[in-house]
């Protein structure tokens, strides 16, 4: 017998028992359906977030922090109090609550950045705190406001992100707004709006921006416009005017550019040096790992039911197949006497248990698909509708290819035992089997 006529002989020995195999099938079926399913989910969540943290700077800035030794983190009612530093003043982030000690940093430790080799620029980041945006017939609205770093090109409705290389003030908008200050996403582009800031001394004072775009809804930042840097430059200007310098010239973050071409290991190098002179820098990528990891745990929790699942049924291959030897001792026996070697016996039920585990993982990918079609489909005009751009399951050829191979190994290794058995019959007692 050769390698075809094994799998012949395997396909049509499968089905002899037609209840036992197809019950067995349907609970690979349903194994490899929810593993299908859940990386699905996760992959489509994690290529939508993957974008949407893209847009929010490029991938050649680092968010620099000074690394807080004595505080990493809340503190609770129970911890013992961090040691005062009279070098080092901190600010409370995170609003109400517990909230986060952030280490606050001056022009000193930005010049000590920008000297780092590999660091092109440096910029520190001001909280902006505008008063409202006006509407073109006159109404005021609240305005969240941040300065944009890196490239925001993707991720718009219309128009294009704030370009920080040109002197003229520039604003995005988020999608929400167009409407209530009185043009729709596709004429605001090019209007100049209005923005209102008081300053320490409670004076309120009045800036122009022109709108550059109009940035998607997606899952951060909906509430969020982004400045380029000249007019969040001028709106920190006005809105620290009153202050001591010392408190005016504070932040708690910069802002650094590195080569664009930068390996993964020269990045690394980077923020390495930046550890040993105490700051905490970190990549767009970065932040995506810490999300990413997040949710990778999440859907390994859901992987669990698809694994149980598939022991489930690695348990019927071994119970179908081993009844299939018992069935079909004098024909093994036959077959022996014949000169068929064991290892071509055991290679016949190896075969038959991995076409059991390759119908039902095909069939319960092929299931997945189905029903992660008509969840994108009926997502995409209800629950997803706001979120342009985003499939919440997707499907990766690479995926489904690693979930069909990764069953039918499984469903070797259940049929193992059966095939030992069945190549170990003595030829003679198996005859003689009634």
């Amino acid at each position: 017998m050769n390698f075809r006529d094994l799998v012949q002989s395997a396909s049509s020995s499968m089905f002899r028992s037609k209840a036992r195999t197809l019950l067995t099938i349907i609970a690979i079926l349903i194994g490899a359906m929810t593993i299908t399913l859940t990386n699905g989910i996760g992959t489509g969540i994690k290529s939508y977030l993957n974008k949407q943290l893209g847009n929010l700077g490029a991938t050649n800035v680092l968010t620099i922090n000074l690394t807080n030794k004595n505080s990493s983190g809340p503190k609770s009612s129970n911890s013992p109090p961090a040691k005062y530093n009279p070098n080092h003043k901190t600010a409370l982030i995170g609003g109400r609550g517990p909230g986060k000690k952030q280490l606050l940093m001056t022009n000193k430790d930005l010049s000590t950045i920008k000297a780092i080799p590999n660091i092109t620029s440096a910029v520190a980041v001001h909280t902006l705190s505008p008063d409202y945006i006006m509407s073109s017939n006159g109404n005021k609205y609240q305005l969240t406001l941040m300065q944009q770093f890196g490239s925001t090109t993707a991720g718009m409705l219309s128009g294009n992100g704030v370009n920080n290389n040109n002197p003229n003030n520039q604003i995005t908008v988020p999608s929400t707004y167009p409407a209530s200050l009185g043009y729709n996403s596709n004429s605001i582009i090019g209007k100049t709006v209005e923005i209102g800031i008081t300053d320490a001394l409670g004076q309120q004072k009045t800036v122009n921006a022109t709108v550059t775009g109009v940035q998607q809804k997606n899952l951060i930042g909906n509430a969020t416009a982004f400045a380029n840097t000249a007019l969040g430059n001028q709106l920190y200007a006005l809105q620290s005017k009153g202050l001591p310098t010392s408190i005016a010239n504070e932040f708690t973050t910069i802002e650094a550019t590195f080569p664009s071409n930068f390996t993964a290991k020269q990045i690394t190098a980077l923020q390495n040096q930046l550890t040993k002179k105490g700051y905490t820098g970190q990549t767009v990528k970065n932040q995506e790992n810490t999300i990413f990891t997040a949710i990778n745990v999440i859907i390994i929790v859901f992987d669990m039911f698809g694994v149980i699942a598939l022991l489930a049924a690695s348990f019927g291959i071994v119970n179908t197949l081993l009844m299939s030897v018992q069935e079909r001792t004098k024909e093994i026996g036959l077959m022996k006497a014949l000169g068929m070697s064991p290892r071509r016996i055991f290679a016949l039920f190896s075969i038959e248990a991995m076409l059991i585990g390759f119908l039902g993982s095909v069939i319960g990918v092929i299931f997945a698909a189905i029903i992660g079609k008509i969840i994108n489909t009926i997502g995409a005009h209800t629950f997803v509708k706001n979120f342009p751009g985003l499939s919440l399951l997707t499907f990766p050829v690479s995926t489904i290819l690693i979930v069909i191979i990764g069953i039918m190994f499984i469903a070797f290794l259940a049929g193992t035992l059966p095939a030992i058995r069945a190549s170990k019959k003595d030829p003679i007692e198996a005859l003689r089997y009634e």
